[in-house]
């Protein structure tokens, strides 16, 4: 898309959206909130994880199906995708939603808490929405909702997007927003610009965060298997041990950014989230492997990382008569999230009508990653954080996403609604 043909589109009247007034809105989103809440606790009941959202995805679809929206299912393997069109011409806006659970064990005492579990890349796992992606999917629906009963005031087209596989497919697939847009999920309606919001439990409740530029780092997950030689426990000097070796491998990757990256500049993590190797107390096993996450907020620094996790790994190796055999990435690899300038400013008034003028803040980039971040290559994106700690508590110590413990507060939920149906009218405008 053309630079002047963007700013056309965001510079449509904003004072005359749709037909809908502000009570007009508060109005619909009173009175779906009940529905939005009764199917966030439905789906966070009945979680599935990434490139597996088969009841997820059937639920939203059958949803949008009875809105009378053009559906397409099986997008990336579980996507789901739904087009209303306006009863005018105008921009193509797309609004996205994550479909995806964790392979977590939930530990919060809620009358639906999950209890499901599954198979996980050959593990049995315990599985949860612990990232809040069961809001983003009702959230969506709700709003969905409400701009359906509109489309004959829109001017333009809604593309509601639900995707699967946000945290990585499993090894050895493909998925998410990745191979929805390989898939044509961008080009079929020529989307314009995409907008989406995520759940945050450790932001106070009610607040938007939102933030020009990069707002969100890449991530890229690694792997490295380190091979020595096997031999009884009792007897190590007769063989080489993986395991003493990647200790050794482990302690100098936690020095790269410390002593590596400019860190003045941007953040940058390196993390190690899992280690496996050996089948008994008495052997010394032959092989292995860990795994973990590079995240970066400038793709220079992204390249240094790649490079000396590698160097490192290698030589620390050898120093110590083993092998290792680096994969960066095994399986996920997102860039920079990046909200495009002149599309996010022109969506705060939106973000204001939603959550009151006080509640829409600027925030620092976070090193979480996104693969909305695909999308945002694509065509202007714009990507907000919702907070949801408890009206009251203390949200810097709520327990972090990725946790058994996670916890937003449901009423959050009617501002996502109401900021993603106003993002659409004030973008949309009126013919």
């Amino acid at each position: 898309m053309s630079t002047l043909h963007f700013r056309s589109l965001i510079l449509l009247p904003l004072l005359f959206v749709a037909g809908m007034s502000s009570a007009d809105i508060l109005e619909s989103v009173d009175a779906i909130e009940d529905q939005v809440i009764e199917w966030r606790r439905d789906l966070h009941a009945n979680p599935e994880l990434s490139n597996r959202e088969f009841r997820t995805a059937g639920i939203v679809a059958e949803h949008l199906s009875n809105l009378g929206m053009e559906v397409r299912t099986e997008v990336a393997h579980t996507g789901v995708v739904g087009v209303l069109r306006g009863g005018n011409p105008g921009p193509v806006l797309a609004l996205r939603a994550d479909m995806d659970a964790l392979p977590v064990t939930e530990r919060v005492d809620l009358p639906f808490a999950s209890s499901v579990t599954a198979q996980f890349n050959g593990d049995e796992v315990g599985v949860m929405h612990a990232c809040g992606h069961d809001t983003h999917v009702s959230m969506l629906m709700g709003a969905a909702s409400i701009l359906a009963e509109r489309r004959d005031d829109l001017a333009g087209t809604i593309v509601f997007i639900f995707q699967p596989a946000e945290e990585g497919a499993p090894e050895g697939e493909e998925g998410g927003a990745e191979l929805m847009i390989k898939e044509g999920v961008l080009e079929d309606e020529k989307v314009d610009a995409i907008f989406g919001i995520h759940i945050a439990a450790q932001m106070p409740f009610g607040m938007i965060g939102y933030r020009t530029g990069g707002i969100m780092a890449s991530v890229d997950d690694f792997r490295i298997t380190v091979t020595g030689k096997q031999t009884h426990g009792s007897r190590p000097w007769s063989g080489v041990d993986p395991i003493v070796t990647s200790a050794q491998i482990i302690n100098a990757l936690q020095t790269i950014v410390s002593r590596e990256m400019e860190l003045t500049d941007n953040a940058a993590v390196v993390s190690v989230g899992k280690m496996r190797s050996g089948v008994r107390s008495n052997i010394i096993p032959e092989t292995a492997e860990l795994v973990g996450t590079i995240r970066a907020l400038d793709p220079g620094m992204r390249t240094r990382i790649h490079q000396s996790i590698t160097r490192k790994a290698e030589l620390i190796a050898q120093s110590m008569g083993a092998s290792a055999r680096v994969e960066i990435p095994m399986s996920t690899s997102y860039p920079v999230t990046v909200n495009d300038p002149m599309l996010t400013e022109s969506l705060l008034p939106a973000l204001r009508k939603a959550a009151g003028a006080d509640a829409v803040q600027q925030i620092p980039a976070i090193t979480g990653a996104e693969d909305f971040s695909f999308f945002a290559e694509k065509v202007p994106g714009t990507f907000v954080f919702l907070g949801a700690a408890p009206p009251g508590s203390d949200h810097l110590a709520a327990p972090a996403h990725h946790t058994p413990d996670f916890f937003i507060d449901e009423g959050s939920l009617r501002i996502g609604v109401r900021a993603f149906v106003e993002v659409a009218l004030d973008f949309l405008g009126s013919p």
